[in-house]
């Protein structure tokens, strides 16, 4: 069966909050609202201004965790320093990570992994909101829902044992890419579980560069806004998103299609489909 996925022209808060009305969806108990709270020096992510009419909408505390690279959030003081900078403080913020030990969610049908090492915080959620900035992804090819449910909600040592396809030690960034991909369908198929169906998800196709927002010193955007999209199947938003992208006019969607498949981007929503969390068939209903 086709899973729904609404979708509009316009990129702004308000779009995404019309995006999410239209799923007619009411997220219960205690709400975790996953957000990307930007790299330093990254110009593309979607500020704390942005998603704030959204975030009132739904309710709930903003939810991140710290990285596994180098930078400025892949430790808790320096994260929570650049929360602060970025303004995501102004919002009842949760970095669910910042005190171990880690949560660990079971794969028993993981093809690559076993476990998924998340923010311990996580377990004091009932549903979760799944805020995406769609765009390309050095490691990934693209970052979407997938990528936000997976990398997203993972620890720090998580992170590292998605990259390293369950082998955290070493150069895991060097891991063979389908494994990586594969792993981080399995990642996600771990939290879609854990909140069953009290999830929802908005992708904001906006700043459209082919680098993620985890880049400090991010490529400009090199095509045109196409939309936001909403829905409750993470595959099937993910994979709208990519049609859209790929049925775009515009100059600049080649670059960005060009990172995409040089990391074989496509290969994490076909490998979460058979893990059985969504589906890449869909219905694009206009709002």
């Amino acid at each position: 069966m086709a899973s729904k996925v609404y979708f509009t022209e316009g990129t702004t808060p308000e779009d995404a909050v019309k995006a999410f009305r239209a799923l007619g969806k009411k997220l219960p108990g205690k709400i975790a609202v996953k957000v990307h709270t930007g790299e330093d020096g990254n110009h593309n992510y979607l500020t704390p201004d942005f998603w704030r009419p959204m975030v009132e909408t739904a309710g709930g505390a903003v939810v991140e965790c710290n990285t596994a690279y180098p930078g400025e959030r892949n430790s808790t003081e320096k994260h929570r320093k650049l929360i602060r900078e970025h303004g995501w403080d102004t919002f009842d913020f949760d970095l669910m990570d910042a005190d171990g030990p880690d949560d660990v969610l079971e794969i028993p049908d993981g093809k690559i992994i076993k476990k998924d090492y998340v923010g311990k915080d996580l377990k004091n959620y009932d549903s979760m909101l799944v805020l995406a900035h769609f765009k390309g992804h050095p490691m990934g090819g693209f970052g979407g829902a997938l990528k936000q449910l997976s990398i997203g909600c993972a620890s720090s040592y998580g992170k590292a044992y998605i990259h390293g396809a369950g082998n955290p030690e070493g150069d895991y960034f060097a891991t063979e890419q389908d494994l990586f991909l594969e792993s981080m369908a399995d990642a996600a198929s771990a939290v879609v579980r854990r909140f069953g169906g009290n999830a929802a998800y908005v992708s904001v196709m906006k700043n459209l560069s082919a680098d993620c927002d985890c880049v400090s010193e991010a490529e400009d955007p090199c095509m045109k806004d196409i939309g936001t999209l909403a829905s409750l199947d993470p595959v099937a938003i993910d994979q709208a998103c990519l049609d859209l992208v790929y049925s775009s006019k515009d100059p600049g969607r080649d670059h960005l299609v060009e990172r995409i498949e040089r990391q074989h981007g496509a290969h994490t929503v076909e490998a979460a489909e058979a893990l059985g969390i969504g589906s890449r068939k869909y219905e694009l209903i206009r709002i």
